[in-house]
């Protein structure tokens, strides 16, 4: 039996880790965490009885707490709460579904209580990876990647000898943008931006790929996980969203893991890596497929990928701007308070006006994400 905790449990990725519980008599909840989406973590509470859970907003907690008042289980909130989950002595894998910065002080603190992380939380080494992967070494702790793309990174990896990479192949679809000009983006609407043409996912990570931010975001992670250069990892979109990514060596040899777009697959792999475990679901078939092709980034017209290599190669704390820029853009856009081609300019604007911190701690880190945060609302 392997015991797991999940932040970020009512969200895309956060539901589809319980699926895989769900089929697997072999893992048990020990813990979950939500935003506020109280009704489904109910639900969740109920089904699969985990021994506490935090709610990030407090009034929503207190709600709960009364909800659930007939079930034995603890109801936390808040950091302390979040921090709380994630180092219970009986867990053995943190699932970190949770989106925003508010990962980094779970995941560091998980760390140090020697659980291995299941990382689906991309700012957690976009802003502080110089700090997580040292601190992972030292405690012994595998930080065991969700994300299809690292995923499929990290499995062409697999019994072969890290020093021999020549280059990191990351795959994208493209976002349903893809081959669309300047001109054609000026226009479009939120409800264009959040129809993914291959994968169901959140709006925020939705609103990422058609900006190809989350490519971006995907290449600063790759970085610190796989301890590579920047000129060593390429972006190719490959449309059908096949290969999930490659991996190229010193040889000329390249691996790859293909498969349909599920994210259960990652998921699984992660919760029982090494071991592979049967997963339903449907199979490729290569005579229908019949082709998958391969296409260069547009950099010029999606910005969103040069402004993640400007910012990682700047280093210290402007990936903290660019996350945090990012971000509040993208709530502005799902609000309708901005257009999508103003999701470009906040960034830059934030970059261009930050002053670089080098190795920054994590309370510099998070320091930079509220002025961040101040200088979009004191001009948009």
């Amino acid at each position: 039996m392997k015991t797991i905790a999940v932040l970020g449990s009512t969200g895309s990725i956060g539901t589809q880790t319980l699926e895989v519980v769900r089929e697997n008599n072999d893992l048990q909840v020990a813990a979950l965490a939500a935003g506020s989406n109280i009704v489904l973590l109910e639900k969740q509470i109920r089904e699969f009885a985990p021994k506490a859970v935090a709610v990030w907003d407090e009034k929503s907690a207190s709600e709960l707490k009364e909800s659930v008042k007939d079930l034995d289980v603890k109801v936390v909130s808040g950091m302390e709460g979040l921090i709380e989950i994630s180092t219970l002595p009986e867990v053995e894998i943190l699932v970190t579904a949770i989106v925003g910065m508010i990962g980094i002080l779970p995941t560091i603190e998980a760390i140090k209580a020697k659980k291995d992380i299941a990382l689906a939380n991309k700012e957690t080494l976009v802003t502080a990876g110089h700090i997580i992967m040292p601190l992972a070494k030292e405690c012994g702790v595998r930080i065991l990647p969700v994300d299809s793309e690292h995923s499929a990174i990290f499995q062409s990896l697999n019994g072969e000898n890290p020093k021999r990479i020549g280059k990191i192949l990351l795959t994208a679809s493209g976002g349903p943008f893809r081959g669309k000009t300047k001109s054609f983006l000026e226009k479009v609407r939120l409800e264009d931006a959040l129809k993914h043409p291959n994968w169901a996912m959140g709006q925020k990570i939705t609103i990422d790929s058609a900006t190809l931010v989350n490519k971006g975001l995907e290449v600063m992670e790759a970085k610190w996980l796989f301890g590579v250069d920047l000129d060593k990892i390429q972006v190719v979109i490959q449309p059908q969203s096949i290969i999930h990514s490659m991996v190229e060596y010193v040889d000329g040899a390249i691996m790859a893991e293909l498969g349909t777009p599920d994210m259960k697959l990652p998921i699984q792999y992660a919760l029982y890596y090494p071991d592979r475990k049967y997963l339903g679901g449907e199979r490729l078939d290569f005579w229908k497929l019949s082709q998958i092709t391969f296409e260069k980034p547009d950099m010029d017209t999606f910005l969103g990928l040069p402004l993640a290599f400007q910012a990682s190669k700047a280093g210290g704390s402007m990936p903290t701007v660019f996350n945090a820029a990012n971000e509040r853009a993208v709530s502005k856009f799902l609000h309708k308070e901005i257009r999508f081609l103003d999701i470009y300019d906040i960034i830059m604007y934030c970059m261009e006006e930050h002053k670089t911190i080098q190795n920054p701690t994590v309370e510099e880190i998070l320091a930079t994400e509220q002025a961040t945060y101040e200088l979009i609302e004191s001009r948009w």
